[in-house]
C-alpha cells in the first residue's frame, strides 16, 4: 500500500518562540518531513519569531542541529539544505513594537498566512493585538495556539474573548496533538465506515470503556509547573476528553468540522458530575533510587496529582448504564496510550466453557505501536473436544501498511497541514473547551476543598491500589499496563 501525498497550497508560515523546546523537538523537524516527502512547495516560507537577536543563517544553523538530533536525518542530506533555504529569522519583543514591521516585510501577498503560538499561554492576547494592529494578519489568515488553554473556565472563556476580539472563530486552530495522531483518526473509520460496529456500539452491547494514558517518567525539570497543573489539567480535560468524546458520539451527518465538534460538545454536555467515590488521585513517592513527586516538584506539602483514575457516565441513551474508566499518570510501569472497549458476554453459552472469559474487546493502541487488537473466541486446535479459547486479531500499521506504516506522519505534521488547508476538523472550538472546563472545576474545586493528600504508589506500578479496588467494587479490572 502507497500512501499518497497531497501538496499544500504556498504557505507563510510564522512559528513564535521558534528558539523553544517545541519548535526545536517537534514543529520544525515534521515541517522538514513533510517538504522531504514533497508535500510542502519549495515557495513556501517559514519564519522563526522570538526575543533572541539572530540572523537568518544562525537560525538556519540552529535548526539544522535540531532536525539532526530529532530525526534520523544527517546534516548532509541535500533535502535538509534544501528545506533550511525556506527559513527565515524576525527577532521579535511580544510585548513591545520591536520586530513587527520587519515581520510584516516578510509577509508575501497571494500566500496562505498562519501564525503557530509557540509560547506561553500569557502572550496569546499580545500577539494576536499586535498582528492585527499592525495589519500582519488579514480575514483569510489562521492561528495556532498550542495548551493549556485556560486553567478552568474562566480564565478558557477570558482567552477565547481576547482572541475573538482580532480573529474569528474560523481562523482558530487549538491544537491538541493527540487528535492528530493516524489511530485517533481510524476510530472514526473503523466505527463510521464499516457497518460491523456501529450497530453494536452502545449500551446494549458495550459493557465498558477503559482508557489509558501511561507515562513513565516523572515531573522532573517541570515540576514547578506541573505542581500548578496535576494530571487532570495537563491530561484528562484535553487529551483524555477528546479520546472519550470520539468513542461515544453520534455519528455525524457528514465528515465536517463543525459537523463533528457539534457531536463531541454533546458528549461533553451530557457527562454526569463524577462522584467523589468515583475518584482516585496518586502521587509517586521515593523509591531508594529515584526521587519522588514531592522532591520533583520542589514542594514538600503538595496536594498535586500525578496520577487520576475516574469513573464517567454518559446521560444519553446510547451510553446510559455503561461506564467509561479514565486513567493516567507518571512514573507508571510502562509508556502507552489505549482505548479498550470491552463488549458484553453472549447471554447463554452453549459450550462447556467455564472459566474461560468470553467477552470481546477492541484495543486501539495510540502508541507505541500504533494499531488495533480485537480479541474474539474461537476453537482450541486439536482433538478431544470443542474447548474455546481467546485470541487476538492483531493490526499494527507498521505491519499492515509496510515501509508506509512504519513511517506514518506525526501528529503535529498532520496538524499542521491541516491548518494550512484550511480543515479544523481535528481542532477544539470554543465552546467545546469551555464546556469541557465546566465539568472539570467542580471535580478541582473538591479537590482544593478537601484536606485528604493524594495516594502514594511506587515509581514502576500500576497506580494506586484505590484505583484497583475502584473497578474491582465493579466486578471489572483494569487492563495490564504494559508496551
Amino acid at each position: 500500500m502507497v500512501s499518497r501525498v497531497i501538496p499544500v497550497d504556498d504557505f507563510d508560515l510564522v512559528i513564535f518562540g521558534a528558539t523553544g523546546d517545541l519548535a526545536h523537538r517537534k514543529i520544525l523537524p515534521g515541517l522538514f518531513r513533510r517538504f522531504e516527502a514533497g508535500q510542502i512547495p519549495p515557495t513556501s516560507r517559514i519564519i522563526g519569531a522570538a526575543r533572541t537577536e539572530q540572523g537568518d543563517d544562525e537560525f538556519r544553523e540552529e535548526i539544522a542541529r535540531a532536525i539532526c538530533e530529532h530525526t534520523r536525518v544527517s546534516k548532509e542530506n541535500p533535502r535538509l539544505a534544501e528545506f533550511l533555504d525556506l527559513l527565515g529569522y524576525v527577532s521579535i519583543d511580544a510585548r513591545g513594537e520591536g520586530g513587527w514591521q520587519a515581520l510584516k516585510d516578510r509577509m508575501r501577498p497571494g500566500a496562505v498566512h498562519a501564525f503557530y503560538f509557540s509560547v506561553a499561554p500569557a502572550l496569546f492576547g499580545e500577539i494576536a493585538e499586535r498582528l492585527a494592529g499592525h495589519g500582519i494578519a488579514d480575514d483569510d489568515s489562521r492561528i495556532v495556539v498550542e495548551k493549556p488553554f485556560g486553567r478552568d473556565r474562566a480564565s478558557a472563556r477570558a482567552l477565547n474573548a481576547t482572541l475573538a476580539q482580532h480573529f474569528d472563530e474560523h481562523q482558530i486552530y487549538r491544537i491538541d496533538h493527540y487528535l492528530g495522531k493516524e489511530t485517533v483518526q481510524n476510530l472514526m473509520a473503523v466505527r463510521f465506515a464499516n457497518v460491523l460496529f456501529e450497530p453494536l456500539w452502545n449500551a446494549q452491547f458495550i459493557d465498558h470503556v477503559q482508557i489509558t494514558v501511561a507515562e513513565t517518567v516523572g515531573v522532573a525539570g517541570r515540576g514547578s509547573y506541573y505542581d500548578k497543573s496535576g494530571a487532570i489539567r495537563d491530561m484528562v480535560q484535553n487529551h483524555m476528553m477528546q479520546l472519550l468524546c470520539l468513542i461515544a458520539m453520534e455519528p455525524p451527518y457528514h465528515f465536517d468540522p463543525d459537523a463533528v465538534r457539534d457531536e463531541k460538545l454533546k458528549v461533553i454536555r451530557a457527562l454526569e458530575p463524577v462522584a467523589t467515590s468515583d475518584i482516585v488521585r496518586g502521587q509517586y513517592q521515593a523509591d531508594g533510587t529515584d526521587s519522588g513527586y514531592l522532591e520533583d516538584a520542589e514542594n514538600p506539602d503538595s496536594r498535586t496529582e500525578s496520577y487520576v483514575a475516574m469513573k464517567v457516565r454518559i446521560s444519553n441513551w446510547r451510553w446510559q448504564g455503561t461506564p467509561f474508566y479514565l486513567r493516567t499518570g507518571k512514573k507508571l510501569r510502562a509508556r502507552t496510550s489505549e482505548i479498550a472497549i470491552t463488549f458484553k458476554e453472549p447471554p447463554h453459552s452453549i459450550f462447556d466453557d467455564s472459566g474461560v472469559p468470553k467477552a470481546n474487546e477492541l484495543v486501539i493502541r495510540l502508541q507505541p505501536n500504533e494499531g488495533m487488537n480485537m480479541k474474539v473466541m474461537i476453537k482450541e486446535p486439536g482433538p478431544g473436544g470443542m474447548r474455546l479459547v481467546q485470541v487476538p486479531l492483531d493490526m499494527s500499521f507498521a505491519d499492515a501498511l509496510g515501509p508506509d506504516g512504519a513511517d506514518m506522519p506525526d501528529a503535529y505534521e498532520r496538524l499542521i497541514m491541516d491548518v494550512i488547508r484550511g480543515n479544523q476538523t481535528l481542532f477544539m472550538r470554543g465552546d467545546e473547551v469551555e464546556a469541557a472546563w465546566a465539568w472539570t472545576d467542580p471535580i478541582i474545586e473538591a479537590w482544593e476543598d478537601g484536606k485528604r493528600r493524594p495516594e502514594p504508589y511506587d515509581p514502576g506500578s500500576s497506580g494506586p491500589d484505590e484505583a484497583l479496588r475502584l473497578m474491582h467494587r465493579d466486578n471489572r479490572r483494569w487492563r495490564e499496563i504494559r508496551a
